[in-house]
């Protein structure tokens, strides 16, 4: 009978024989091997449940369900949900604690790192899993991350959940523009002087630094006599700028400090630093006088040259046997020598005979002489004696370029007051009477067909009344004529000017070519404007 206890054995035995594995009122029965007794063994392996609710569940350590196991533990206890970032409007940067400022992109590695790092603290019982951002306005200032973290609950269960962080933006002045701000901006200064009358060497230098973006460290640049001064906000920043200047200018710097404050619980300082940098006193197309030791270290070179350069050396040529010396820094300081003349005091020159020399030997022990220049016997006379006969005789280097008739600028040895102290000790024989420095051109032409034009830093020039704008057109003039300088200048093409070509203003005056130009960056296409916003009503 199936009502006895021996009567449900039996028919049990004959379903497991039909099946191995079979599911019963929930529950897994297992059949083994017959026992010696000829009846089979039947493990109910029955599911657990949930202590709270009391549904079917796998079995776990905490013999909880996942939904009462959240109710009643919740590992993100702790974590602040809603955090506090600060952002500088003014640099775009973001604080990191105690006192860094970064700068950050939305949505990337260094912003995920830093709002990781404001959870730092919190996050030490738990095991982060996973972390990213959920895309939010950006003029919300709202970051919103979800994170993933684990952490072992009741009975060595892990328990893993996701929750979302809001990061609130709060716009926070960082101390280089508090600074700015208070006008106690700056930190450092670097002060770059040169006892010249023109600046050549300054226009040349504001080229080399806009081209390696020097300037852009700078809190303040301002123009006054014999200089300029850059601001900085940390001394670092004033000292690669001096580092700068000596590697591409012959120059000598000194350094002092003044303190500002001092904390005697911290022992911490403040001070402000002033770099002085003196750019020796030379300019391109001075005519300089060496000492007798100097010339004859230099190859037993003439006293009287003519500075055809001025780079991170000074680059000299004698005229009288187109013998070419560098002096660097050091040498110049430890041996100085003064410009005998400046571009003011050049007169005009016509050309009224030329007579090439092919071959000229050197003395002995003499030094490299120039290819690119060609040494002629040259007589020429004043623009303004040309009513009279008197007409002057030197020896120059330029007579690939001079033809008769033709302009050329130079300095009248003869008819001028000069006080200096190798000059005054030269044999008078020795003293050329005029030393030709450069042809000639019609400016007014070649400003009309200049297409190209130069950057410029931005920079106060309170209190300047000079003849800068003549100083400037000499600058572009020297780089139109030497190759070798606008090597390192940025040139840039000029879209307003359309030069206009005709054979009569074609005097022969160098050019740059169109090869040479960099076209300069523009965003009127994109914005409609320059500095225009991209909406639309």
């Amino acid at each position: 009978p199936q009502d006895t206890p021996q009567g449900a054995m039996f028919m049990l035995q004959c379903v497991i024989k039909k099946m191995s594995h079979i599911c019963l009122i929930g529950g897994l029965i297992k059949a083994d091997k017959k026992s010696q007794t000829g009846f089979t063994n039947v493990d109910f392996l029955l599911p657990s449940l949930c202590c709270t609710c009391g549904i079917p569940i796998p079995p776990n350590p905490a013999n909880m369900c996942v939904a009462c196991l959240r109710t009643q533990v919740d590992i993100s206890e702790g974590i602040p949900k809603q955090v506090t970032v600060h952002f500088c409007k003014q640099c775009e940067r973001y604080l990191q604690p105690p006192a860094t400022w970064m700068q950050c992109a939305l949505e990337s590695r260094e912003l995920l790192a830093l709002c990781l790092k404001k959870l730092k603290s919190s996050m030490t019982k738990v095991r982060l899993i996973d972390a990213g951002f959920l895309w939010t306005e950006p003029h919300s200032k709202r970051i919103k991350m979800k994170l993933t973290i684990q952490k072992e609950v009741m009975n060595g269960a892990i328990l893993q959940q996701v929750f979302v962080v809001e990061f609130v933006v709060q716009y926070q002045m960082c101390d280089d523009c508090h600074r700015v701000e208070a006008k106690d901006f700056w930190k450092a200064v670097v002060q770059v002087r040169q006892k010249t009358v023109h600046k050549k060497t300054f226009y040349y230098l504001e080229q080399l630094i806009l081209k390696h973006k020097l300037h852009q460290n700078a809190l303040n640049i301002k123009e006054i006599h014999e200089g300029i001064d850059f601001y900085y906000g940390s001394k670092q920043h004033a000292q690669k700028m001096v580092d700068f200047l000596q590697c591409t200018v012959p120059c000598r710097s000194k350094t002092s400090q003044r303190l500002i404050s001092h904390d005697i619980h911290s022992n911490t300082y403040n001070y402000k630093s002033t770099f002085s940098v003196e750019i020796v006193p030379v300019c391109k197309d001075n005519v300089v006088c060496l000492s007798p030791r100097l010339a004859q270290s230099l190859g037993n070179m003439g006293q009287v040259c003519v500075c055809v350069r001025v780079t991170s050396t000074i680059h000299l040529i004698d005229p009288r046997t187109l013998q070419i010396a560098e002096v660097d820094g050091n040498t110049y300081w430890r041996n100085p020598f003064s410009s005998l003349c400046n571009p003011r005091q050049l007169e005009e020159f016509i050309v009224m005979d030329i007579d090439i020399i092919r071959d000229q030997k050197l003395g002995a022990g003499a030094g490299m002489r120039s290819n690119k220049h060609t040494l002629a016997d040259v007589w020429v006379q004043k623009t303004s004696e040309m009513d009279t006969s008197q007409q002057y005789h030197c020896r120059t280097f330029l007579g690939h370029l001079l033809n008769i008739g033709d302009l050329v600028m130079g300095f009248d040895f003869a008819n001028s007051n000069i006080n200096d102290e190798f000059l005054n000790q030269m044999n008078p024989h020795h003293v050329p009477d005029v030393v030709l420095i450069k042809k000639s051109y019609d400016r007014s032409r070649r400003v009309k067909r200049r297409n190209w034009k130069l950057q410029e830093m931005a920079r106060d020039r309170e209190g300047m009344d000079t003849d800068d704008e003549r100083q400037y057109q000499d600058f572009l003039e020297d780089l139109e004529e030497d190759e070798a300088l606008r090597k390192n200048v940025n040139i840039y093409r000029d879209a307003s000017k359309i030069p206009v070509e005709s054979d009569t203003d074609d005097d022969g005056a160098p050019r740059i070519s169109l090869m040479e130009m960099l076209e300069e960056l523009s965003l009127n296409d994109a914005t409609g404007g320059e500095g225009a916003d991209m909406m639309t009503d």
